[in-house]
């Protein structure tokens, strides 16, 4: 007899907690669904959303065309006045220099190296 009270418990509790698990289920479900959109509206809203995709790359291809266009504007003027080809001829002369100073110090590092071994062999 006390077992079956058990079991009758044991049973009630499980089929109430199952009941509450599916409710919550049920509204949790509910709460989040959209409304649905009918085929139209559906299409209506694609069209929106292209229009504004077109727009937003309209304006970027807009913005990078007048960037494009005024670096080629400075380009020309500096290329007018000779600005940049003083500028490149300015860069290969440091560069040449610098090429120039690299060589001096390999040479005299080369001749102070040979210096040395003379020395060495003079004390044998």
């Amino acid at each position: 007899m006390i077992h079956g009270l058990v079991s009758n418990k044991f049973l009630l509790i499980k089929s109430l907690a199952l009941s509450g698990l599916l409710a919550c289920v049920s509204f949790s479900t509910t709460a989040t669904d959209k409304p649905r959109l009918t085929l139209s509206q559906q299409a209506e809203q694609g069209r929106i959303d292209s229009k504004k995709t077109e727009q937003s790359q309209l304006e970027k291809a807009r913005k990078a065309a007048s960037g494009t266009t005024s670096r080629e504007q400075e380009i020309m003027e500096r290329q007018e006045t000779g600005e940049w080809q003083q500028e490149q001829q300015e860069k290969a002369q440091a560069q040449f220099k610098e090429r120039e100073s690299r060589a001096d110090k390999y040479l005299r590092e080369a001749q102070e190296a040979a210096a040395k071994e003379r020395k060495i062999e003079e004390k044998k």
